[in-house]
């Protein structure tokens, strides 16, 4: 028997308008609001060479990350929380 996907993991969040500028308008699950991010990283270039683990901050995620210009994957999560809404 398939698992059924938990209604709680795709419940919709309005995204700030800085998380917006970069993964689009919301309201968006925070499963689709990290495969959208991981894409716009991914599609820049953003992922540190050396450390795969590590985000380096382009103009648009400065304002996500809190003027961080590197963030690991685990901080990243949690700042991204903050540009989410129920």
């Amino acid at each position: 028997m398939p698992r059924k996907a938990n209604p709680a993991l795709m419940r919709p969040y309005k995204v700030s308008a800085e998380l917006a500028a970069v993964i689009g308008p919301g309201p968006l699950p925070r499963g689709q609001v990290m495969k959208k991010i991981w894409e716009y990283i991914k599609a820049n270039g953003l992922q540190d060479t050396v450390n795969k683990r590590n985000i380096n901050a382009d103009a648009k995620l400065l304002l996500v990350f809190g003027g961080k210009k590197q963030v690991n994957m685990f901080e990243m999560a949690k700042l991204l929380s903050a540009h989410l809404t129920a």
